[in-house]
């Protein structure tokens, strides 16, 4: 079994889950979202907003491919990137910290190591930048219920598992409570980002974690 790991790109953008490749959740804001998605326009946001990204500040993600098909992938960028990072009660990101967006392995693959090549491949990455923290907005279990088809049910990484990777809370919400990793060197930053995120992306096997 052959295992390849690449950043995420113009060239390959297609071989992520085809509800990710149509998302852009993330990459709009709320308002410019929408019309996005009635426009059918999706996908050529995507595409503009990684074209931009990769030019104005480098690699923003990781796809790992076994024996050439896609199994998985993680997002990141600083909060200036991520127009929806605004957008929430909890916002805005801590301006030394990169945003965790989201991340998927493809339910078949789960629990093969896969998560570990992911995170070495975006700590390579994001430490050469010097970056001291990483945040996510995470998905609480309480308060108003979040709606299993929308697309913060899908994009929003599950607030319990981040903190049970090490994630402390740093602006605490019923729904959309913003987490933080700090670091206090890169070195540690990236062996803890290693430990923490192969444990989280490791548990996307959970069934409101499966692929989209």
């Amino acid at each position: 079994m052959s295992r390849r790991l690449v950043s995420i790109t113009l060239d390959n953008l297609s071989d992520l889950p085809t509800r990710c490749r149509n998302c852009v959740y993330w990459e709009l804001d709320p308002v410019a979202g929408e019309r996005a998605q009635e426009c059918g326009d999706a996908a050529l946001e995507k595409e503009a907003w990684l074209s931009d990204t990769l030019l104005e500040w480098g690699s923003c993600g990781q796809l790992v491919y076994v024996d050439g098909v896609p199994a998985g992938y993680v997002l990141y960028a600083p909060p200036a990137y991520v127009p929806r990072s605004v957008a929430f009660p909890t916002s805005p990101v801590s301006a030394d910290a990169v945003l965790l967006m989201t991340a998927r392995i493809v339910p078949d693959f789960a629990g093969g190591g896969l998560g570990r090549m992911l995170v070495q491949g975006a700590a390579r990455e994001v430490v050469r930048r010097g970056i001291r923290a990483i945040e996510a907005f995470g998905r609480a279990g309480n308060g108003e219920p979040v709606d299993p088809e929308g697309p913060d049910h899908h994009c929003l990484l599950p607030a319990e598992y981040l903190l049970a990777v090490g994630f402390k809370t740093v602006r605490p919400h019923p729904r959309t409570p913003r987490l933080r990793l700090d670091v206090k060197s890169t070195v540690t930053w990236k062996e803890d980002v290693e430990y923490a995120l192969d444990r989280l992306l490791s548990s996307m096997q959970a069934p409101a974690l499966s692929g989209r």
